[in-house]
């Protein structure tokens, strides 16, 4: 568990009850304003953001409730990997890793059934552009079996302390519906702050894209990343989008300025009909906060 003291909600922060309409301001330039509003001008349905070196909570919204999360789950999948190690392990692809992401209409990393790829390369395909086929290539090798891995899933979560966490699936898709898998903001700052301890970890989220050359291995691949925060805003770090119909625009942030490193999480931000809404809310909460500090 985090072990942070939640600081009160700013004045003005709405309320989880209802998804009120969204403030339509202009985004803030990365050049700060000499006075921040008293409230960030987003509109999600749960998130915080907190000082990831203090632990002071700095804005929550819903902070308690649990909803689906769409691909942050793959943050989970990634940490459950890591502690098991074996980076260098090579995991033949499959054609039911391939099956899996064209039957569902999964995001894919456009993986080739014969192609060898070593497990930090799978980590790569799967957090940058997203790839259920590569989650769906770690699951099967590190559960050995994918229910196998997602009760592990699940055991790291109760370690971690994240109570109101619960997975079925291994990528966030919709399975066995679309809440089976859900956690709250506060259980999400945690796994997002686990993660980002892992160095081989904070490299792959921090990438703008990933070039595998081509080898007698494997084929060549370019991944391009979902979270585009990075490389377009000041400081950004990571961590990773999510995004289905119940979970509406999600996303998990790290970003530093001056020294302090923010770490934050938005949920079904609006409007749900821009697929860019969490980035859009992601930059406002923190030039919000950066303009404070």
């Amino acid at each position: 568990m985090r072990g942070i003291a939640v600081a009160a909600v700013l004045p003005g922060v709405m309320t989880a009850t209802a998804a009120p309409a969204l403030a339509w301001v202009a985004p803030f330039a990365d050049s700060q304003p000499a006075v921040a509003p008293s409230s960030p001008p987003i509109s999600v349905f749960g998130g915080e953001l907190v000082n990831a070196s203090t632990g002071a909570s700095l804005w929550a919204q819903g902070l308690g409730i649990s909803r689906p999360m769409g691909s942050i789950t793959k943050v989970m999948t990634a940490l459950v990997v890591l502690q098991a190690g074996g980076l260098n392990r090579k995991i033949e692809v499959t054609k039911a890793a391939v099956r899996y992401v064209s039957r569902d209409g999964a995001s894919s990393a456009g993986l080739i059934p014969g192609d060898m790829l070593t497990v930090r390369q799978l980590l790569a395909a799967m957090l940058i552009p997203s790839g259920c086929d590569a989650a769906y290539l770690l699951a099967t090798a590190y559960g050995p079996g994918r229910p196998a891995f997602i009760a592990k899933m699940n055991a790291t979560a109760a370690e971690l302390g994240m109570t109101s966490t619960h997975f079925t699936s291994f990528d966030g898709m919709p399975y066995p519906t679309e809440h089976s898998t859900y956690s709250t903001p506060a259980d999400l700052i945690t796994l997002g702050l686990a993660a980002m301890k892992y160095p081989v970890f904070q490299s792959i989220v921090a990438m703008r894209k990933y070039r595998l050359r081509a080898t007698t291995s494997h084929h060549a691949y370019l991944w391009q990343q979902t979270n585009v925060l990075i490389g377009s805003y000041p400081g950004a770090l990571g961590i990773k989008t999510g995004d289905t119909k119940a979970a509406g625009n999600c996303l998990l942030f790290e970003a530093t300025r001056r020294g302090v490193t923010l770490i934050g999480v938005v949920l079904h931000a609006s409007p749900t009909s821009n697929p860019g809404s969490a980035i859009v809310a992601a930059r406002r909460l923190l030039n919000w906060a950066f303009a404070r500090m």
